[in-house]
């Protein structure tokens, strides 16, 4: 047994999630920054690896020359695998080629910049039976999954009603004029690709509402917006949904919601009970029943499932948030590579990560929004 090894594509100096990359992998002691293409400026990728400590060889000016060379270093040196965490259109070259050269991959959300180049990521995974996640980090709160299990117990009774929400502020002006590398390229439509807002937080939404409720998105009808004035993609979007078996939703996610900072937060509703957690304070599943008090579970605290118990790491009281949640996924990641390398099966519940299906699932629903939208506010599949 030994540490699973990281090399990775982008992140460099400037970056906002490269860092919460490196934190959330580093969190269980199960992984190892070994190498990296930190920047599309050979220089700049240096200059970070001398930030992380590394051995200047191993330090690269591109992706492809990362990949190619440590491929050809000996197997108790070479990366396992490859997390990319660079803007949404550099996605899918540094993932296709890592699989095509015996990578695993970690993938920052969205998957890629377009529907077709999802779908061949999809393909390939399965072709090379490599190990692939997605960082939907909010599927890793045990509340999150403590809601799941729930409802996949039947506790709610019969799904009804999901409504999702993910409102921020800071984007509520033109910031993208200004040094903000982040709102730069989330606004760029040449390298966030068709959505803004319904790219960057509405996919964190659809995925959340398909993961705890169990239920796909089968159409939906939206209305995006972009409020600031020339901006090229939406920074607003309301929508309705109608999943498969019937339950409908509502789903609202704006950039432009002033003085709002991550109060992504969900309620599903059911014919027996429902169900309600706020990104904010992820602590808490509030548990609710008709004429009866609410009741709140809590991380750590009584009966959890399995799955929430698993995913939580410190006695109840002392909060776990973004970063352990974040760090689920690796964990998960992890375990499941270690398992590949002892040629072992893993513990189920290691299994419980994004995957590139989810991956699709997300484009699929970007492209409805934008397309529903376009036309007018219509119903469209998803």
């Amino acid at each position: 047994m030994r540490k699973i090894r990281m090399g990775m594509v982008g992140g460099g100096r400037g970056a906002f999630i490269g860092g919460v990359h490196r934190m959330a992998a580093a969190l269980d002691q199960q992984i190892e920054l070994v190498c990296g293409a930190f920047s599309s400026s050979p220089e700049k990728s240096k200059a970070s690896g001398e930030d992380f400590y590394l051995d200047p060889s191993r330090v690269y000016g591109s992706y492809a020359e990362m990949i190619e060379k440590e491929k050809n270093l000996p197997a108790e040196v070479r990366m396992d695998f490859v997390s990319i965490v660079t803007p949404n259109h550099v996605h899918f070259g540094p993932a296709k080629m890592a699989l095509e050269n015996g990578f695993h991959v970690v993938c920052d959300k969205p998957i890629t910049f377009s529907l077709e180049e999802a779908e061949e990521l999809v393909e390939l995974t399965k072709k090379t039976g490599l190990i692939f996640a997605l960082t939907h980090n909010y599927t890793g709160y045990p509340m999150v999954k403590q809601a799941r299990d729930m409802i996949a117990a039947g506790e709610l009774g019969e799904l009804r009603k999901v409504v999702v929400e993910y409102p921020q502020g800071w984007l509520a002006t033109k910031v993208e004029d200004s040094d903000s590398k982040q709102a730069a390229w989330r606004t760029d439509p040449k390298r966030s690709g068709i959505a803004g807002a319904m790219g960057d937080i509405g996919s964190h939404a659809e995925n959340l509402a398909e993961y705890m409720s169990g239920l796909k998105i089968d159409e939906l009808c939206a209305d995006l917006s972009a409020f600031v004035d020339g901006r090229l993609l939406d920074d607003d979007g309301n929508i309705l949904l109608r999943f498969q078996g019937g339950a409908k939703g509502i789903m609202h996610c704006s950039q432009i919601s002033v003085g709002e900072e991550n109060a992504l937060n969900i309620r599903i509703y059911g014919t027996k009970a429902g169900v309600e957690w706020h990104q904010m304070q992820p602590n808490s599943l509030i548990f609710k029943r008709q004429d009866q008090p609410a009741v709140i579970y809590r991380t750590g605290i009584g009966e959890l499932s399995e799955a929430a118990q698993y995913a939580s790491r410190i006695p109840a009281g002392h909060p776990e948030g973004y970063l352990e949640a974040f760090a689920n996924i690796y964990k998960n990641f992890a375990t499941c590579v270690q398992a590949r390398l002892a040629g072992e099966e893993p513990n189920p519940l290691a299994k419980d990560f994004p995957t590139p299906e989810d991956g699709l699932r997300g484009m699929k629903f970007i492209i409805a929004a934008v397309e529903s939208s376009k036309a007018g506010a219509v119903w469209t599949p998803c």
